[in-house]
């Protein structure tokens, strides 16, 4: 491990996790397009319990699932076996049952219509489907209230019958769109969603500790899930868990996994598409999948509909964003040295990556807190990355 790395990302660890108004417990690990070139933790798994965080910590990996999942469907894709601009209802007929929601009329009731074009799976990768999240999304947010159509949460598959907010095509819009491609895959394979990937991304990856439905071991290293009260302070939410086992293998946000194990998923990306026991993608299907798929579209800020769950976000505010088959990618140069066209996402509970294949460098931090894009998690993160990229220019300058 690179020492001058080690004590810059110590430091931001150990900082983030003691200074107010911080947070329990932190995993970040960095790496290269070979091997995992830092690794760290600091604080706790859960406030008020006495175990540390460790490197081999289980995390609730939110929508840091969706890239796993759009990975499962471009191996689809070289297969011959998914049409990617074909109609997603040829694979999973009940999309087609799906309408998209006008609003409401006086008595509160919603008003629904049949959408004008058809979605496809394309779409659903690149959420351009109309799929909206409740918290990221009012009318989905007062769909839910009115209907008792439950949250995606809590991995059902009632959660995914939830109406379109807009036109298919019309826009970006983040949503459940990838959990439909998820269901897409099960339907060409002929199995569940773990299964598949299993034992065509995790084997040859070597990913022990990742699944939907975490192993008693796994469970036995999982760090719970904080809320941030408005006075800054946190509290520990035991009870605040994903379904084990859940009913629907969620491709937009069910997986558990360790931070390691993602370091592994990372490097695939930053390389040509091989792991360390097996070849997961095609050199030319990754090159594919990491340009913009939006044409004009550009990713857009995410305004909160539930601020329990997610305060506004956006990263690096003011810079035009795209999105590929699975990742965000920034349009221009980040401040912490991110290069042009990188990819990145995040997951609900203040996890964020990042995957900068020209300089073949890419990180992970997790931690387990709501509302989404908290500030100490957010400035840590980005202080990590930062002190990552200062690290790189100063060897390379040696």
């Amino acid at each position: 491990m690179n020492k001058d790395l080690k004590a810059a990302a110590d430091a931001v660890l150990s900082g983030t996790v003691g200074t107010g108004p911080g947070i329990p417990g932190v995993v970040a690990m960095a790496t290269d397009r070979e091997t995992t070139i830092y690794e760290g933790a600091a604080g706790l798994r859960c406030l008020g319990q006495p175990q540390a965080m460790t490197t081999d910590t289980v995390f609730a990996l939110f929508s840091c699932t969706k890239a796993v999942t759009s990975t499962a469907a471009l191996q689809l894709v070289e297969e011959g076996l998914l049409d990617l601009d074909a109609p997603a209802s040829r694979y999973v007929p009940e999309i087609a049952q799906i309408q998209v929601l006008d609003g409401f009329d006086a008595a509160g009731k919603p008003v629904l219509r049949a959408p004008k074009r058809d979605i496809t799976t394309r779409m659903l990768l690149l959420h351009t489907s109309g799929f909206g999240y409740s918290f990221f999304n009012e009318k989905i947010r007062d769909f839910e209230v009115a209907t008792g159509l439950p949250m995606i949460i809590t991995a059902t598959k009632a959660a995914l019958m939830a109406p379109l907010a807009f036109e298919p095509g019309e826009r970006w819009h983040y949503g459940i769109g990838i959990d439909w491609a998820g269901l897409v895959i099960e339907s060409l394979r002929g199995k569940r969603l773990g299964d598949v990937m299993a034992e065509r991304i995790f084997a040859p990856l070597g990913m022990k500790d990742t699944a939907f439905a975490p192993r008693p071991d796994m469970e036995a290293r999982l760090a719970t899930i904080h809320h941030r009260l408005d006075d800054g302070s946190l509290i520990a939410d035991p009870t605040l868990r994903l379904p084990n086992p859940p009913e629907v293998d969620l491709g937009g946000a069910g997986l558990h996994g360790t931070v390691g194990d993602y370091m592994r998923f990372i490097r695939l990306w930053l390389g040509d598409g091989r792991g360390e026991f097996g070849r997961v993608l095609k050199p030319e299907t990754i090159d594919m999948a990491v340009k913009n798929g939006l044409g004009d579209l550009k990713v857009t800020a995410l305004s909160t509909a539930i601020p329990a769950l997610t305060h506004d976000a956006e990263f690096f505010p003011g810079m035009s964003k795209s999105w590929a088959l699975g990742f965000m990618l920034n349009d221009e140069a980040a401040p912490t040295g991110r290069s042009a066209n990188s990819l990145a996402w995040a997951g609900l509970a203040n996890l964020y990556y990042w995957i900068d294949r020209k300089q073949g460098l890419g990180g992970f931090w997790a931690t387990q807190i709501l509302p989404f894009a908290d500030p100490a998690s957010v400035g840590g993160y980005l202080a990590f990355e930062g002190a990552a990229y200062a690290s790189l220019a100063r060897a390379r300058a040696a």
